[in-house]
């Protein structure tokens, strides 16, 4: 992996950091969503600062290049967090609904009581 290019990822990687940090402390980002994140960023520092990890797993895994693990690895990674939120809508949707129907009988029971 060339200079220029763990150059950026540490750039972006630090960018994210403080951008998730300031999310946090004007309480715009929930702690454990922000978790997520601050992860995936110092993941991406550690995969810039020491290039070996990255080359090690490429190789181990037959990829041809460190910048084709990188990206295979962020794209699973964010397809994991895709498939996580999609459980959470899904869990949500459940309980709103349950919630509307019990806001409705008790309106209908307030209805009948009048």
């Amino acid at each position: 992996m060339n200079m220029e290019l763990r150059i950026v990822l540490i750039i972006i990687s630090a960018l994210v950091l403080i951008y998730v940090l300031r999310k946090i402390r004007s309480a715009k980002l929930n702690i454990i969503d922000s978790i997520f994140w601050i992860v995936v960023a110092i993941l991406l520092i550690l995969l810039a600062v020491f290039p070996g990890i990255s080359s090690f797993f490429a190789a181990l895994l037959g990829i041809q290049t460190p910048l084709n693990f990188i990206l295979i690895l962020m794209i699973a990674i964010l397809l994991l967090k895709v498939f996580l939120m999609s459980i959470q809508i899904s869990h949500q949707n459940e309980r709103i609904k349950k919630l509307a129907q019990r806001i409705a009988i008790d309106e209908f029971e307030n209805k009948s009581d009048k």
